[in-house]
């Protein structure tokens, strides 16, 4: 079924610099783009190549292109604390520097983290008042990691938290549901939504990738946020298979007895079989499998509302292709672009004795939970 999709984007969201680099001996920022080449894993690339790929496949002429308005430091500070957006202000203005673990920043960053963060808002709003079935926000830096009072993991602000908290105040939804599908932890938002019953947070992740030895079981909300988080943690190597199953066995069932009126997706493509930061073997099929349930799911239970906002991912040739077949999953339109190494990811996959071993702790998760 074809849909109207909307895929939200900016360019100078590729302009943020993540490895305090000049071009030449030209200072970074302002009217300075960054080299492409920066040697740093969280490069403009795989989410530029990823755009360019949609535009000469053809599928951007059927999409809803936009932009959208940074978010303004009055909404800001609906989850973060003035004193961590002085400081984060403060030294963009002043050339950059690392502002928390695994998080520099050039000149510039802060007004393009608010743009990003208003992007993925922009997607929030659109698909929440109707004007759009579903929505795509190629949000740069990414937000998941980041903390109300502490940059970290490559990210500044908390893009999806800000983007409900905004929603909450302007639009008024309820229960929002947040699947994380990076393959490291959503420790921000897990941290920002820990005593709320409003909004379900689910990671699925990589075990003890990012942060370092975080699994995350155990850990399912306080107060009364208690039992409206679940992390799964999977094994190194999980594979199609795997993710699959867990969301199959757990995500889905958590989502039906949640019953939100929004589904968001921190997308991430860093599972990839090619990503430099994690060991996953996932390929272009898992993600759109992946899409096409949580689209089901969305169907199903709050008439389609589904954003989808871009996180990790750090492949320049494959992230791409998983991208474009989450956008074709999106929107309802198969393009003519065919994934060059989708059957060599295919024919390494885990043997079955891995995967039912893998099945067994998703199973053991499944009954903690309560599913």
């Amino acid at each position: 079924m074809q849909r109207k999709t909307g895929f939200f984007f900016d360019e100078l969201c590729f302009w943020h610099n993540s490895a305090l680099q000049h071009v030449v001996t030209f200072p970074v920022g302002r009217w300075v783009q960054p080299p492409s080449n920066t040697g740093h894993a969280e490069s403009p690339e795989t989410k530029r190549r990823m755009k360019n790929l949609m535009d000469v496949s053809g599928l951007n002429r059927s999409l809803y292109l936009r932009s959208a308005e940074p978010l303004d430091d009055a909404t800001l500070k609906l989850v973060h604390t003035e004193a961590y957006l002085q400081r984060f202000k403060f030294m963009s203005d002043n050339g950059g520097g690392i502002l928390g673990p695994e998080a520099p920043m050039g000149q510039g960053s802060y007004e393009i983290a608010k743009l990003s963060a208003g992007l993925t808002y922009a997607a929030v709003e659109v698909v929440l008042n109707g004007e759009l079935d579903n929505a795509y926000s190629l949000s740069r830096p990414p937000g998941h990691h980041c903390l109300p009072d502490r940059a970290m993991g490559f990210c500044f602000l908390a893009n999806i938290a800000l983007a409900i908290e905004h929603a909450k105040e302007k639009v008024g939804v309820g229960r929002v549901a947040v699947i994380d599908w990076d393959v490291h932890h959503g420790n921000g938002t897990q941290h920002i939504f820990w005593e709320r019953d409003d909004v379900l947070t689910i990671s699925l992740h990589q075990d003890g990738c990012y942060p370092e030895g975080y699994s995350g079981e155990n850990d399912i909300g306080a107060g009364e946020g208690e039992g409206f988080n679940i992390n799964i943690p999977l094994m190194a190597g999980a594979g199609h298979n795997s993710y699959l199953y867990a969301v199959e066995q757990i995500v889905l069932p958590a989502l039906q007895r949640f019953q939100p009126e929004l589904i968001i997706v921190a997308c991430g493509y860093d599972a990839n079989a090619y990503d430099p930061l994690a060991r996953m073997q996932l390929h272009s099929g898992s993600f759109r499998e992946m899409t096409h349930k949580i689209q089901q799911a969305a169907d199903e239970l709050c008439h389609g509302k589904l954003v989808m906002v871009h996180e990790g991912g750090y492949t320049e040739a494959y992230v791409p292709f998983c991208g474009l077949a989450v956008m074709e999953e999106l929107s309802g339109i198969r393009t003519e672009v065919n994934d060059p190494i989708l059957n060599a990811i295919q024919l390494q996959q885990p043997k079955e004795r891995f995967e039912m071993f893998q099945r067994q702790a998703i199973d053991e998760l499944k009954s903690r939970f309560g599913l």
